[in-house]
């Protein structure tokens, strides 16, 4: 057995509402604003606690963004949610313009990615967030991957000077990482060691992976798994100390194949250490309505394809 623990599954979404509450408490300088889906980002609890630090700005995103870019210039430090589509996609040049361009300190806090968001559908479903947030000069995207990780992220970036991208979802998912972890930006966690492939995931993918060490196990493939939680800045070292040892790689990653993390590390794979790659990915298209873990077996993001991918580029290594 692979040895990690599921302490209970739940929602990402419900670790940021925690981390946002204690944030509350703890902060007097962060502030916090929704576009109409306090309930949905579990939100509610900050609201409440404190309602003059609170801004329902309604449905009106782009304003959203200029509003929290707008509360940094007198020491706040602006907490943004929405759907992750809505996010990014809808107000690309807001985040451009106002946030990134100038260095604002917002952290663009944004649930129901990916395609785990399941019956909404493919419009809602955003495969391209990563690599959209990623290509911003001074951007930093975290994408943690259960309740746990993504309560520590979100007060760990409250300490972060500079635009921040936070990527958390709506299902319940295994809660497996340490409760009282310190979360460091920029730094991979190294799960589990192997000597036959490096499989560096993210996200929800990061449980999935896991699961998929049992059956790559029966295979008599020895993975050694990694948790990218920050995609930007992305930990070189920790991916090129890995692929030294094992000489052959896997990403999984909840998003599109083209932009995200698949390609950061076959970026850094490419300009110092050269070594074959799997992507575990959607394969460029977009999501449908579904149930999530249907979904995920459907466009090849569960452990099963993980395995599968992983003995592909051990076979391509030999």
């Amino acid at each position: 057995m692979h040895g990690f623990s599921n302490s209970g599954n739940k929602d990402t979404r419900s670790g940021f509402g925690a981390g946002l509450s204690e944030l509350g408490k703890t902060n007097p300088n962060v502030v916090a604003l929704c576009a109409d889906l306090t309930g949905s980002l579990k939100m509610n609890a900050f609201a409440k606690d404190h309602p003059e630090r609170f801004f329902q700005v309604g449905i009106a995103e782009a304003n959203m963004m200029g509003i929290a870019a707008g509360l940094t210039i007198g020491g706040k430090i602006p907490f943004t949610g929405t759907f992750a589509n809505f996010s990014t996609g809808r107000v690309y040049d807001q985040i451009r313009q106002s946030i990134a361009y100038s260095g604002k300190n917002v952290k663009i806090c944004a649930s129901h990615a990916g395609l785990t968001l399941g019956e909404d559908g493919a419009t809602h479903q955003i495969l391209e967030d990563l690599g959209l947030m990623r290509m911003l000069p001074g951007m930093t995207v975290i994408n943690p991957c259960d309740f746990n990780q993504t309560k520590a992220a979100t007060l760990a970036i409250a300490n972060h000077e500079g635009p921040v991208y936070l990527r958390f979802g709506r299902p319940k998912v295994a809660n497996f990482t340490p409760e009282d972890q310190n979360f460091e930006i920029g730094k991979a966690l190294h799960l589990k060691s192997g000597s036959d492939v490096s499989i560096f995931a993210t996200g929800h993918m990061v449980w999935e992976a896991i699961q998929a060490i049992d059956i790559l196990a029966e295979q008599g493939i020895d993975a050694e798994v990694i948790n990218i939680h920050t995609i930007k800045p992305l930990d070189e070292a920790a991916i090129l100390q890995s692929v030294a040892k094992t000489g052959a790689v896997v990403t999984a990653e909840e998003h599109n194949r083209f932009g995200g993390l698949g390609d950061a590390v076959a970026q850094c794979l490419a300009t110092h250490h050269p070594a074959p790659q799997e992507y575990v990915a959607v394969n460029d298209s977009f999501g449908e309505s579904g149930k999530p873990a249907e979904l995920l077996e459907k466009y090849g993001l569960d452990a099963k394809h993980i395995a599968l991918a992983a003995k592909r580029v051990v076979q391509k290594k030999q």
